[in-house]
């Protein structure tokens, strides 16, 4: 396994990345992208990137956004269009730096959604995996997040979290407050995923505290490209942490499909 870490400077701010090959490697030109979920990093994707490398047999990268990991900590107040940005600002020019053309998104929660406003935005992809994916604001969702605010004010989540941001207050608020902000209960992308152009693989729970079925049952009825579903039980909000055997398998299956499919286009 080689792993490989860097950084990416955009303007002032400078974001952590990190490449892996597994030794066997057979798609070495194919490459899969990992966009994290709302506080996420590099670190807290734990094995995945690496064990995905392996069963996929392609190149894995992942990095950490703008005020997560030890990427540049946020310093000024977040908008409310900042998956748009990372969307259609900062993943353009992350991918061109790593000289990466219609890779396969990985991604989760926040992670997910900003994988959709990049497709539906106009930029080609080879396809997409989303994992407990976020269209609209539900209020599922606002009572969980709710939830993590008293945790991380009255417990040891912050201790927990400090383990992979090097500003764990920046992340946790940057993300916390945005998302329970009046103004963001009307954040909607569904206007992008009607102009969604590749194939799409959605995962989720039936019992994720952050989203019900209706957020993979609106993409499955605007997307004009072909979609597939994987219902996961006993799973919560991360797959690929409480399920990671069914999550990889099914994530190799939509893999090896989409490299077939473009061979032969």
């Amino acid at each position: 396994m080689r792993i490989t870490d860097s950084y990416f400077v955009l303007g002032d701010k400078r974001l952590e990345y990190r490449c892996i090959e597994s030794d066997d490697a057979i798609r070495k030109k194919d490459t899969l992208v990992l966009l994290h979920e709302g506080l996420g990093s590099i670190d807290l994707w734990k094995r995945f990137p690496e064990d995905l490398a392996t069963a996929t047999g392609c190149r894995v990268f992942v990095f950490s956004r703008y005020g997560y990991g030890r990427s540049s900590p946020i310093i000024e107040k977040r908008s409310l269009d900042y998956m748009h940005r990372e969307a259609l600002d900062t993943l353009p020019d992350f991918l061109k730096h790593i000289d990466v053309d219609r890779p396969i998104l990985i991604g989760h929660s926040d992670g997910a959604s900003i994988a959709m406003i990049h497709n539906g935005g106009g930029y080609d992809l080879g396809g997409m995996v989303l994992m407990a994916p976020h269209v609209f604001v539900e209020g599922l969702t606002i009572q969980s997040i709710e939830q993590a605010r008293v945790a991380f004010e009255t417990t040891e989540l912050p201790k927990k979290l400090g383990r992979y941001h090097e500003d764990v207050e920046s992340a946790f608020w940057g993300w916390n407050d945005i998302w329970l902000s009046p103004e963001f209960k009307n954040w909607d992308i569904q206007t992008y995923v009607e102009r969604l152009s590749c194939e799409s693989l959605l995962i989720q729970s039936d019992d994720d505290p952050y989203g019900t079925l209706a957020q993979i049952e609106v993409i499955e009825k605007l997307s004009p490209a072909p979609t597939q579903r994987v219902i996961l039980k006993e799973c919560g909000h991360s797959p690929h942490v409480d399920q990671p055997g069914a999550t990889i398998d099914s994530i190799v299956r939509f893999v090896e499909d989409i490299l077939c499919e473009d061979r032969y286009e």
